[in-house]
């Protein structure tokens, strides 16, 4: 339906009235309630990450009555035998004691953890696909300012949850954290200081970690996701192309009683495919690793999916370090740790932020932007995407270059000497791979535009010569398809004089016009088909009769 009714409901009529009785404000809630969504399944996605969070805050509030964030070291006296008269710290006692003696205490841990994984992960897949369908253009930039710090604090929150339980996994990240930290050049130490109060681990840092996982973070990620979703109601929803959409209107169904009845379900299921894994899929059983010691390493461990890539750029770095003045007593330089820490997150984050920013100076193009891209007509976004993608997944992967090693029977040095090659290879070969694959795509609809779709009736043309006859694609999807629109470029014609255009002079000004003519413009027209030259032999087929027409189905 469209972004227009004719009646109001029942159901928003009677509430608007006796608000606006004793509020005075029917007409916010009649146009508000009225609100169109669209009905891609797509745009659904970002709702995962809302309802994840939601869970958190729920299931977070029912952890913290019982949570004891401090590492006074005292004695196990709880039900799990195996650790009776161990000594450790009261965030760890407590933490077993949720686990083992708190009535669904247990449930509640791994509903918390399972929802924190997806919280990440509907995250980063709604930010995906806002990114290859191009919905980040004017007027959405700042929400996705909003969305790229969003991201970059669950990691952080994600970081923080992971530290508390001070068993030993965790323990173990949280000395690589402290590694990072106190290898920052002139901040390291006194970043180091304030999270751990002293030396490492000291009693502090419990206790700091905890009133930033429980307060600061998630304060700032409700007023952030506030924001976010104030600015998205704002400014209307992007739609996919199709029939009778434009960049004017919206079609879909109203917020009541359409798209809340669907939220309503969604969250249900999300709750519900949620407390299924934390029922039935142990994730973390922390008295199995035990209190944490410095002294103490656990094999074969592995971060949470979303630190896993911070995991395998500290593995594959090669060893190096770089002792000012010559030598070590007047400071060293890390950078076998600097760079696999700071690099990789900042390439992904940093180019998200500037991106549509950097497009939009390559293209020129400060138009509106309330009609998604599909990803395949914008090929140099989608093939940036894939490789950004395939740098990520890589680095992801080779953090767990111990399991690979020894569950495949490989050398664990040619694991991280073939991930060094793949890191710079694999993104590269991700591009062209999918730029090819997104102009193949392009003359795929082209195609369908140009001679309709492959019908399963083969006809034996006069002379002898057998085709497919191809119908007419339905109207729905030639709008889907026709929606395309180039990419705009910049104007870098030279005037008769020969003198480039304003803004394109000078080495950066022609860095610019080459940058725009590659990412711009139309790569493959869509009646660019690549038929064969039956098209007009097919139409005349079918009104052909005689003993010489055969027509098969397959």
């Amino acid at each position: 339906m469209s972004g227009e009714l004719n009646t109001v409901p029942k159901g928003i009529a009677g509430p608007s009235t006796w608000l606006d009785d004793r509020l005075g404000g029917a007409n916010f809630l009649k146009r508000n309630l009225r609100k169109i969504f669209p009905d891609h399944w797509s745009f659904l996605l970002g709702e995962i990450a809302l309802y994840s969070f939601i869970i958190l805050l729920l299931t977070g509030t029912f952890l913290t009555l019982w949570f004891n964030p401090s590492m006074t070291e005292v004695a196990y006296d709880g039900p799990y035998a195996p650790l009776k008269g161990v000594m450790m710290s009261e965030a760890y006692a407590s933490a077993l004691e949720i686990s083992f003696e708190v009535r669904g205490g247990l449930l509640m841990r791994q509903m918390h953890h399972w929802a924190a994984l997806l919280f990440v992960a509907g995250m980063m897949v709604h930010m995906l696909r806002v990114f290859f369908t191009g919905a980040y253009r004017k007027p959405r930039e700042i929400n996705w300012l909003i969305g790229v710090l969003l991201l970059t604090l669950a990691l952080a929150e994600g970081l923080t949850g992971y530290s508390l339980p001070d068993d030993l996994l965790s323990g173990a990240g949280l000395r690589i954290t402290e590694g990072v930290a106190i290898s920052l050049p002139l901040v390291g130490t006194y970043i180091t200081f304030f999270l751990f109060g002293g030396e490492y681990p000291g009693e502090d840092v419990i206790p700091r970690f905890y009133s930033l996982h429980i307060l600061l973070i998630p304060g700032i990620l409700l007023a952030l996701i506030s924001a976010h979703m104030v600015l998205m109601w704002v400014q209307k929803h992007t739609q996919m192309p199709g029939k009778s959409r434009t960049n004017t209107n919206v079609v879909g169904a109203p917020f009541y009683p359409a798209f809340m009845a669907k939220a309503g379900a969604y969250f249900l299921f999300t709750l519900g495919v949620i407390a299924g894994l934390a029922t039935f899929a142990q994730i973390n059983p922390i008295w199995l690793f035990g209190p944490y010691t410095p002294a103490d390493i656990s094999a074969g461990s592995q971060p949470d999916w979303y630190m896993g890539f911070l995991e395998g750029s500290l593995r594959i770095m090669p060893p190096w370090e770089w002792n000012l003045f010559g030598t070590a007593h007047a400071g060293t330089l890390p950078l076998s740790v600097i760079i696999p820490a700071l690099l990789p997150l900042g390439i992904v984050m940093t180019g998200l932020a500037l991106y549509p920013f950097l497009e939009q100076w390559v293209t020129g193009d400060r138009r509106e932007h309330h009609v998604a891209d599909r990803p395949r007509n914008n090929p140099h976004r989608t093939s940036i995407g894939v490789s950004a993608i395939t740098f990520y997944g890589l680095l992801w992967l080779l953090g767990a270059n111990d399991e690979i090693a020894a569950n495949f029977h490989i050398s664990l040095n040619w694991t991280t000497y073939i991930g060094r090659v793949l890191i710079f290879v694999g993104p590269a070969l991700a591009y062209l791979i999918t730029y090819r694959m997104c102009l193949g795509l392009q003359r795929s609809d082209a195609a369908v535009i140009s001679h309709g779709v492959e019908s399963g009736v083969i006809k034996r043309l006069p002379h002898g010569e057998f085709i497919e006859v191809h119908t007419p694609p339905a109207e729905d999807i030639e709008a889907h398809m026709r929606g395309k629109e180039p990419v705009l470029m910049l104007p870098v014609k030279e005037d008769r004089a020969g003198i480039p255009p304003k803004g394109m002079r000078g080495p950066l000004g022609k860095l610019r016009a080459r940058m725009s003519r590659a990412y711009g413009g139309e790569k493959i027209p869509l009646d660019e088909g690549h038929g064969h030259g039956h098209g007009e032999d097919e139409h005349a087929a079918i009104g052909t009769g005689g003993d010489e027409d055969r027509s098969l189905t397959h």
